[in-house]
């Protein structure tokens, strides 16, 4: 870890988050996804350190931060409040939130349930729940690359995941179609983060608590339709927001931004045509450059 990046923890909303941040001024929280950790953002944690408060949160189940074991201490409202907790607890009112995957859902039902606490949001590679929702009903090819949640969200996921030194997780971060290079101190920390007691779990259980993954029933459809039905205004996004897709995604497809625009007025996308999902990794001055144009 650079000498410059701090290492803190925070207990709020019942548990304690650790975080890194680096430099001063307005808050830029960065929100990691599945199945990675604060490191994900070393890029632009340097990047934006030189002008903000810069903070990269280890999510709620994840390497340092705490990891309940019960499912239904993943459930959106919670993890929508640990982001805005850790915001207060640092000292802020308003921030910019830049968040990926996990994060990145977490991170546009923040937006819905509390828009006066972002200054701007920025997505990367993360569905809105109301266009997955249709996907995932309508679209064969995303239930077809969806079809990993209902892995995750078995009770032999811990094992899947785990043997052969955590291949799994390490094939899909740096093997199946990634262009992110992997050094063996990579590698290494993201083992190290993926053994921490309990991490597996607290992982995988953002999957189980989620009412979003691909029919497998009736029943499923109906949940998902709930979901549909629910009024627009409760999924629109009240605050500046950019979007960045890699279009090269295999499990999160460009159908996720057809008819994006309708549930946020102030809403720009950068579709990037030769990056995966792991664009923070394998393009991080592209990212970088594009939240700084944003954020200006």
């Amino acid at each position: 870890m650079s000498q410059k990046f701090q290492s803190q923890y925070a207990d709020v909303n019942g548990i304690r988050l650790h975080y890194v941040s680096i430099g001063q001024g307005k808050l830029i929280l960065f929100a990691h996804g599945f199945p990675e950790f604060w490191a994900e953002w070393e890029n632009q944690l340097t990047e934006f350190g030189r002008d903000h408060q810069a903070v990269a949160v280890d999510m709620r189940g994840y390497n340092l931060s705490s990891k309940p074991a019960e499912v239904d201490a993943y459930h959106v409202t919670d993890l929508i409040e640990d982001l805005r907790a850790l915001a207060e607890h640092l000292g802020h009112q308003k921030m910019i939130l830049v968040a990926h995957d996990w994060g990145g859902a977490v991170a546009w039902a923040f937006a819905m349930r509390h828009p006066e606490w972002l200054e701007k949001l920025i997505i990367i590679n993360a569905p809105h729940a109301a266009i997955f929702a249709r996907e995932l009903l309508n679209n064969p090819d995303q239930q077809k690359a969806s079809q990993y949640m209902l892995t995750f969200r078995s009770p032999q996921a811990e094992t899947i995941l785990s043997e052969n030194n955590y291949g799994w997780l390490t094939n899909a971060l740096f093997k199946w179609g990634s262009k992110w290079k992997m050094t063996a101190e990579i590698r290494q920390k993201y083992i190290e983060a993926w053994s921490q007691p309990g991490a597996l779990t607290g992982a995988l259980n953002y999957y189980r608590a989620s009412p979003l993954y691909p029919p497998a029933s009736e029943k499923d459809k109906e949940g998902i339709k709930k979901i549909m039905d629910l009024p627009r205004e409760m999924f629109t996004i009240r605050v500046p927001t950019l979007v960045i897709w890699g279009e090269l995604d295999q499990a999160l497809l460009v159908g996720n931004l057809d008819g994006l625009e309708q549930y946020g007025d102030d809403l720009t996308i950068k579709r990037i045509p030769d990056a995966t999902h792991w664009i923070v990794h394998e393009q991080p001055e592209v990212v970088n450059s594009l939240i700084r144009e944003f954020i200006a």
